[in-house]
């Protein structure tokens, strides 16, 4: 059978080729002229398995990576790499901003730069290309184009007629020009307008940058298209420092009014008469960051339950456990002095082991992410997803405005590990430092608003989660005294009010109010915390 089927073929080619034979020699043409001439479909078909390799494609898309939370898009804050720039594998192309915080996007490959998809202060989508680099690629003159670098002074002068003046040294011009475009900017009382490169900048100015801890993003440059230049720098902190001093001086003139809030007057020039003013002011990127998830969150049916919490023996706890935590020698990480909060994180997360629905989520549309009954497929109905770990996110006031990082497994730490983690998450907030992973994953909220001084509010809850606790500010109240013989009694109490808001369509108000019970008799009877830590 193989030769019968191996003298077949044979007996095709020949017959192929006598045929190219017959043909060549009919146009008096030799053999070596075949290849001008159209090939016949039958040599087409025999032919077929001699190709050449498709091509490997030198330029890869870069996407943009998931970044949790059902985030679908972020804003590009500033750029680190431009068109024609070399990079390296890991390094940081972009800054990027999304409903949670900020982070560096890195480079998957090593090459060059050929395109941005997107301008700094556009929304990137997820999961598509924002960058292309080519990685077989090197530098040239056509992948630079306008970000390649102007000729030095010399050469642009040696191109130059010899009628023009004599040229100065580099240095000298640059910062002869750079001294011409602020003193004109600054005469005219223009705006300064940033070029299409604004907000890059050498590794060199980067570092310097971090040193004298400026951001970048604040300055104006004033080289090509708007980069940002040591000299920038400099200038930028000279200001800064000038405008620090100044304020200092005018606080110390400023006479202190006796409720010590300072002056209440209003600024001078300011008068009550005269037509009202109205003064836009750009959101900052938290602040349209919280626009954003605000108004998702108020889709939200919400409710609002309060109660009034003793804090008395919470307070005696707290004393003698700070007393102990000041005798004894802190370890590595282990806070000096412990708050309420830690006490509250707890009893809210012990709570949840009773109410676990108000760790769970709503999940509108099981059919697109699979996370019902293990299959995804629900027909589209609503389903409540329960979760295991109690990660309690904490409402913080920050100098770049409200964030709420959160606190993992707290159903497995003790108060000490939630302090010290209360206390670490507290200094990255100050800094702006919070990472994505420190955002993430919460299942429960609390936010407490008493240590700036409210007594009630109305919590909004946060997206992805059913239920939130506001703590207001604790005070000294006089109540009757609870001990059996001496009801009336008048004595001292410290208590503080809870106000818990809740998402109705899945938590009705007697489990609300049952769970807020569970959490008052915890706090008011730390004891029973004691007894029940894992």
């Amino acid at each position: 059978m193989f030769w019968s089927h191996s003298s077949r073929a044979v007996r095709q080619q020949w017959q192929v080729y006598r045929g190219f034979a017959r043909r060549a020699g009919a146009a008096g043409t030799s053999l070596s002229s075949l290849s001008s001439h159209p090939l016949p479909p039958s040599f087409a078909l025999t032919a077929r398995s001699f190709h050449a390799s498709r091509p490997l494609l030198a330029i890869k898309p870069v996407l943009l990576a998931d970044i949790g939370e059902g985030i679908v898009e972020c804003e590009i804050i500033q750029w680190f790499v431009e068109p024609g720039a070399r990079v390296e594998e890991f390094s940081p192309l972009c800054e990027v901003q999304s409903d949670k915080a900020s982070v560096e996007i890195t480079s998957r490959f090593a090459g060059v730069v050929k395109k941005l998809h997107y301008d700094a202060g556009e929304m990137a989508k997820v999961g598509k290309p924002f960058v292309d680099i080519d990685i077989q690629g090197d530098i040239n003159g056509e992948d630079l184009g306008d970000s390649a670098p102007s000729e030095p002074p010399q050469k642009q002068a040696e191109s130059k007629p010899t009628t023009q003046a004599p040229v100065r040294p580099a240095a000298e011009e640059t910062a002869a020009s750079q001294v011409a475009v602020l003193t004109k900017q600054e005469s005219d009382g223009t705006p300064k307008v940033k070029g299409k490169h604004a907000g890059l900048a050498t590794p060199a100015v980067r570092h310097l940058s971090k040193e004298l801890k400026v951001d970048i993003s604040e300055i104006d440059g004033t080289g090509r298209d708007g980069r940002v230049l040591k000299e920038d720098i400099y200038k930028f902190v000279e200001k800064r420092n000038a405008a620090h001093t100044q304020q200092q001086q005018q606080q110390q003139q400023t006479p202190t009014s006796p409720t010590g809030f300072g002056s209440l007057a209003p600024p001078q020039g300011v008068t009550a008469a005269g037509p009202q003013q109205e003064t836009p002011v750009a959101l900052t990127r938290t602040q349209e960051m919280m626009f954003k998830t605000m108004t998702r969150s108020l889709n939200i049916p919400h409710f609002l339950y309060a109660d009034e919490v003793d804090f008395t023996s919470l307070v005696e706890l707290r004393g003698r456990l700070n007393k102990v935590l000041a005798k004894s020698g802190l370890s590595e990480g282990q806070v000096s002095k412990l708050s309420y909060l830690p006490f509250i994180i707890k009893a809210v997360s012990m709570s949840l082991y009773k109410y676990p629905v108000l760790n769970a989520r709503v999940d509108v549309d099981t059919t697109a992410n699979g996370n019902c009954n293990g299959n995804g497929n629900n027909n589209g109905k609503p389903t409540l997803i329960h979760r295991s770990q109690h990660n309690i996110g904490v409402a913080m006031d920050t100098p770049s405005g409200l964030l709420v990082p959160v606190i993992k497994n707290v159903n497995a730490l003790n108060i000490l590990d939630i302090a010290s983690e209360l206390t670490r998450l507290q200094a990255l907030a100050a800094a702006g430092k919070l990472s994505p992973l420190d955002m993430a994953g919460g299942t429960i909220t609390v936010s407490n608003i008493g240590n700036i001084g409210g007594t009630y509010l109305s919590p909004v809850i946060v997206e992805r989660e059913v239920a939130i606790l506001g703590v207001g500010r604790m005070r000294t109240v006089p109540a009757f005294s609870t001990v059996p013989g001496e009801e009336d009694k008048v004595v001292r109490k410290q208590v503080c009010n809870f106000s818990w808001s809740a998402d109705h369509r899945v938590v009705d108000g007697a489990t609300m109010a049952k769970a807020a019970e569970v959490v008052r008799t915890i706090v008011e009877e730390p004891d029973v915390m004691v007894m029940h830590l894992r």
